[in-house]
């Protein structure tokens, strides 16, 4: 099992992420991984940096510690091509060290290039023609694709790594988890869902489950749960919600009714180790093998300190 540290791309600027992500290695920690946003969930946030230029600012300033995207959507603000591109290029970098994390995406993000955001059916069917093109792609030479959804044309990626990148697809249900195994090489969850994993390896998976646990440090409790409060409560909204609405300013008031006590249910909180060390294991045992804490309290280096100290 590695455990790995969450950049919170919403939350800080692209100098600030690189150098968390070089504590992070120096604490210990065996990957990070990025989401790829252009919008934050909420403006208190205030940040949203281009995740390919952060990762490849963090590939050049690391050595061993693994990278990934937690998750790209390579079907309407990118063209697969661009991503099928640019995590070769990264992988290259990198000296092999990448993982190419991929979804259906989220209106909040997708929207932004005037093409609309289609219903979940069609996001699937776009993924798996997405990851279709990406796959084609890395086989080398010049390549072509006519999808029901999407194109690719006389197109070739020149700079390929001698090893080609994982590939861990987001699932929120059986159907995805399956086209993680079909069209990928790994699984990508945000809760201790062992169905996920079965699925995933029953439809002949058998590459890393990755997983996220929300936690807010602080040496106070109470301190932590503010700070989660205050930038994260997005975050229990759920993801019929998270994937569907299109600004900061809807998540604003999605959120209004959630209470700190709600903060508390589903974070890991505060300075004791051992609830930190439960849900370690909780998600372990429910079969994922790449777990990232992705830490909303106030003071990161203070959880990046206590990490290294407790958990790793």
């Amino acid at each position: 099992m590695e455990l790995g540290f969450k950049l919170a791309a919403e939350a800080f600027g692209p100098k600030e992420l690189i150098r968390q992500a070089v504590r992070a290695e120096e604490a210990g920690f065996g990957f990070v991984e990025m989401s790829d946003h252009y919008h934050p969930w909420l403006d208190v946030q205030g940040h949203s940096p281009f995740v390919w230029s952060v990762l490849g600012a963090v590939a050049a300033r690391t050595s061993r510690l693994g990278l990934a995207t937690g998750v790209t959507c390579p079907t309407v603000r990118y063209h697969p091509a661009i991503i099928a591109q640019a995590a070769a290029t990264l992988a290259i970098i990198s000296d092999d060290r990448f993982t190419l994390g991929v979804g259906s995406g989220e209106r909040l993000n997708e929207h932004v290039v005037g093409r609309g955001f289609p219903a979940v059916r069609e996001r699937q069917e776009l993924l798996a023609e997405a990851l279709d093109i990406i796959n084609l792609l890395w086989r080398g030479g010049y390549q072509s694709y006519d999808g029901k959804h999407l194109k690719l044309e006389d197109a070739q990626v020149f700079d390929l790594p001698e090893r080609l990148p994982r590939i861990a697809v987001a699932a929120g249900g059986k159907q995805a988890a399956e086209l993680a195994a079909t069209h990928g090489s790994g699984l990508f969850a945000t809760e201790p869902r062992a169905d996920l994993v079965e699925a995933f390896k029953s439809a002949g998976g058998d590459g890393p489950a990755y997983v996220e646990i929300p936690v807010a440090w602080a040496p106070n409790a109470d301190d932590a749960v503010r700070a989660a409060h205050e930038t994260t409560r997005w975050a229990v909204t759920g993801w019929k919600v998270m994937s569907e609405l299109p600004n900061p300013v809807n998540f604003e008031a999605a959120s209004a009714t959630v209470r700190p006590e709600d903060i508390r249910e589903q974070f890991v909180v505060g300075p004791d180790p051992q609830p930190y060390l439960e849900a370690i294991r909780k998600h372990q045992d429910a079969g994922y093998d790449h777990i990232a804490l992705m830490n909303c309290g106030p003071d990161m280096d203070g959880f990046l300190d206590f990490a290294a100290k407790e958990l790793l």
